[in-house]
């Protein structure tokens, strides 16, 4: 291996995500370029690299880059190189200018160890300050860390992940038990944590090893929507993944039982092994609900067959059998749960159900799982609703992230109504009843038929399963909706029938095409030229294009980078960004892709800061508004108000959303929705999958491909059994009360 030393002259390439770079480092014989996953280099910093030279046939000699240790600039001109390669937020090169023109050699000392001084320069104020602190104290921290993972092989590219995750106490936790890498970094699973721990020394019997390998099928599991593994499919899948007898993953499993780790429960005679949160949750859930369902209410003292026909008068309506049931039952019961498809009259059914409950000076309270949810249950009810987070007032406490309100500090309301029920998993649940009071009523609205939760459990299927909580379904399509092709068709679909096409002056309709590229070119022309000048329909607003998959020639990533070429082209002054494979441009349509409960957002009228508060939620749309190079920022506007500020290293949370799976559209509800029908792994090309797109449309749906994977969709009606046991529990719980 060689080794060489010198000052990085410019950075030519760095994929701001995966840390790869190419930069030029200046010795003392001479320019060489080097290249490789190195995470902490900036211009003007002075380093030592290991590696091996290669040839590219366009680019010539490299050194391929395993190790870089950094030193410290010891010269002016190396200081202010360094503070001006954008390495710290607030610091760019006319500021980099000040500082060491004012402090000289004595710069990074003043930064580290007397960072007040720094308000000597013009334009740094205290919030300024405060970020240059943190982002300089992270930056070394982060130098410590990568070369202790890379004395280990791990590679910076996954250096970086596990540093977001663990931060200062990464090399704790890693040399303590590196199994813990595939149960919480993304990409690591458990043959490279293994790789990782035979590099230490780990024994291949170590306990650790074991547990780790134990660990990982379960969450593995987890990941899949499933609540537990049977321990007939857990025992042999764990052998098979760590090559150790059964005898070894037997006794290790018991002493995870015992350390409370898992659960391990007989149901019908077969053993199951439970994640203990998830079996502490489905316990809790399963309790809750028959605690509800069976609560003391207060009485109403209405005629409730006089309050339907008032508002049947007010509202120029007339309930269906059904419907009034719904309403009669949301009073006359603890909890509810009300599910059916489009146009079956759910939003009905709430409004009036409010209305009743606010006519007799009752609180109501609204929320879903989603922000697009809630938005549009807002919009139908004119009550403000929100997501469940938000309602529980999730926010960062001592203990870290967590709900502010519980069994011990309750919601106050006689009412809740959770719209969207289906997109509900078990942790979420668990935490939602612990905030109800016995006597509240709680009605629960969704669409069993849809996709299930992204996270673990089949909550919604599983209460109606249970047989304890009153279920009423509505299927009756009434005559409004029964207009709409976009309605018709779903309920067709959800019976297996092919839809009704291209019918005139409807809306829903199939444009037949067998070539990918054509299907790609067809629904770039829909979104730019077609629809907007048919429709008069807005091609960033009111059009979303959705895809069962990410990958694939008809897939979310090749559709967004042709789309963002139509909608919002290069063009001379308009900023933009490469990060990973993902090109950012101002004007550019973007979705938050996880949680982030502790990003900032602030609300302004008329260039006044009107409001501010904290959270950015998987699936939330927004709009690039700027990039800022210096800064390293860009800022997005999200629901048309909220401008949130991300930091480069922060951009993985963010992608391109003029097209995005079905998946990712849970919630949400869009005036216009175009899919492209093209082949695809069976698993994604399903009925509900299918059922699940057409329905986030309220005026237009467009499929583009062709006809035999649309057939091939409704004829799939295979979805995958997810192990969970609420239902079991529920029935459990009832016999002790």
């Amino acid at each position: 291996m060689l080794t060489l030393e010198g000052t990085i002259e410019d950075i030519i390439f760095r994929n701001e995500v995966n840390t790869y770079t190419v930069a030029s480092l200046e010795t003392e014989d001479g320019k060489a370029t080097i290249v490789g996953y190195i995470p902490f280099i900036n211009i003007g910093e002075a380093v030592k690299v290991e590696g091996e030279w290669i040839y590219h046939q366009t680019y010539g000699e490299q050194m391929e880059v395993s190790v870089v240790t950094p030193i410290v600039p010891s010269t002016v001109d190396g200081i202010e190189k360094y503070l001006s390669s954008g390495l710290i937020p607030y610091i760019g090169p006319k500021t980099a200018k000040k500082i060491v023109k004012k402090f000289g050699l004595d710069t990074l000392d003043i930064i580290q160890y007397n960072p007040e001084r720094l308000k000597e320069i013009e334009g740094i104020g205290d919030k300024k300050l405060a970020k240059i602190v943190e982002a300089f104290a992270e930056q070394g921290e982060l130098r410590e860390i990568m070369v202790f993972l890379q004395s280990f092989g791990i590679t910076p590219n996954y250096g970086m992940r596990i540093y977001k995750k663990y931060g200062k106490d990464t090399i704790g936790i890693i040399r303590e038990n590196p199994y813990k890498l595939s149960e919480d970094i993304f990409g690591i699973g458990f043959k490279k944590a293994d790789r990782i721990a035979q590099n230490m020394g780990i024994s291949l019997k170590s306990p650790y090893r074991i547990e780790g390998g134990i660990k990982y099928v379960i969450h593995r599991y987890g990941r899949s929507g499933h609540t537990y593994v049977p321990k007939k499919e857990l025992i042999p899948a764990t052998a098979e993944l760590i090559e150790v007898e059964e005898s070894l993953i037997e006794e290790s499993l018991r002493d995870l039982a015992l350390r409370g780790i898992i659960h391990i429960s007989n149901m019908n005679d077969e053993v199951l092994i439970y994640y203990s949160p998830f079996h502490m949750a489905e316990n809790n859930v399963g309790r809750k609900i028959v605690e509800l369902s069976r609560a003391q209410l207060k009485n109403f003292d209405i005629d409730i067959d006089q309050m339907i026909k008032t508002i049947e008068g007010e509202e120029g309506i007339e309930f269906a059998e059904k419907q009034i049931e719904a309403i009669e039952e949301s009073i006359q019961n603890g909890m509810i749960v009300i599910t059916g498809g489009p146009g079956t009259g759910k939003t009905t059914i709430i409004n009036a159900i409010i209305k009743i409950f606010e006519d007799q000076g009752l609180n109501v309270s609204l929320a879903a799982p989603t922000g697009r949810a809630a938005k549009r249950m807002t919009e139908t009810t004119g009550i403000e609703a929100k997501t469940i987070h938000r309602l529980l007032e999730y926010t960062y406490m001592e203990e870290g992230m967590a709900f502010g309100l519980d069994e011990d500090s309750p919601l106050d309301t006689d009412l809740l109504i959770i719209d969207e029920a289906s997109m509900i998993d078990i942790l979420l649940m668990n935490s939602l009843l612990k905030a109800i009071l016995p006597g509240t009523r709680l009605v629960l609205v969704g669409d069993v038929d849809q996709l299930p939760s992204v996270g673990p459990g089949n909550v919604l299927g599983d209460i109606i399963e249970s047989g304890v909580v009153k279920v009423v379904k509505l299927e009756e399509i009434f005559r409004q909706a029964e207009e709409s092709m976009i309605v018709v068709n779903a309920h067709r679909i959800n019976k297996g029938e092919f839809p009704l096409l291209n019918e005139r002056e409807k809306d829903f309709y199939f444009i037949k095409e067998s070539k990918p590229k054509d299907i790609v070119n067809i629904i770039s022309n829909l979104c730019k030229e077609r629809l907007p000048n048919y429709y008069g329909v807005d091609s960033f607003n009111d059009i979303q294009v959705l895809s069962p998959m990410k990958k694939g020639d008809c897939g979310i990533n090749t559709l967004n980078k042709e789309l963002q070429e139509i909608l919002n082209p290069k063009f001379y002054g308009k900023k933009e960004k490469v990060i990973g494979n993902e090109l950012f441009r101002v004007g550019d349509k973007v979705m938050q892709v996880k949680n982030n409960y502790t990003m900032e957002w602030e609300i302004f009228k008329d260039g006044v800061l009107e409001e501010k508060g904290e959270g950015v939620f998987n699936g939330d749309l927004g709009i690039i508004l700027d990039i800022d190079e210096e800064e390293r920022t860009i800022k997005v506007l999200f629901d048309e108000e909220k401008e949130v500020e991300y930091n480069f290293n922060q951009l993985d949370e963010l992608q391109l959303s003029y097209a995005t799976t079905v998946h990712k559209s849970q919630g949400s509800e869009f005036p216009v929705i175009i899919m492209p029908i093209y082949w695809g792994p069976p698993m994604l090309l399903t009925r509900n999958l299918l059922y699940t797109g057409i329905t986030r449309a309220k005026k237009l749906v467009v499929l583009v491909g062709e006809q035999r994977y649309l057939k091939t969709m409704i004829d799939n009606n295979r979805i995958t059994k997810r192990y969970s046991s609420l239902d079991y529990k529920i029935r459990n719980m009832l016999t002790m009360f």
